[in-house]
């Protein structure tokens, strides 16, 4: 019997960063994330979004379900968190930062 090769064992998805200015492949195997897995997604930042979009990628091709998401720091001025909210999705940020205008950081 011919054994998979890797990447035939992998989801994976695109993700673009607004900071390094590139796309980069995000993948996971599909031993660790499956059909029917509950998923809570925690990162550092929230700025646009495009990090939890893939997360939601990922987990949409394993058939999980995205229960909620966790920012330690959410910038609502780049709009991704009405985004995700607007979407449906469970979304808590330990700190919300409205503006950064005149050097001056605004929280919610």
């Amino acid at each position: 019997k011919k054994k998979p090769s890797t990447m035939e064992n992998m989801l994976v998805t695109s993700v673009y960063s607004f900071t390094k200015q590139r796309s980069y492949d995000v993948c996971v195997s599909k031993d660790f994330l499956a059909p029917g897995d509950q998923v809570l997604f925690i990162d550092d930042f929230l700025a646009y979004g495009n990090a939890a979009m893939g997360m939601i990628d990922l987990a949409r091709q394993a058939g999980a379900t995205i229960e909620g998401m966790g920012f330690i720091i959410e910038k609502g001025f780049q709009g991704g968190g009405d985004k995700l909210r607007e979407a449906g999705y469970n979304v808590h940020s330990l700190a919300i930062i409205d503006s950064l205008d005149n050097c001056e950081i605004s929280f919610r």
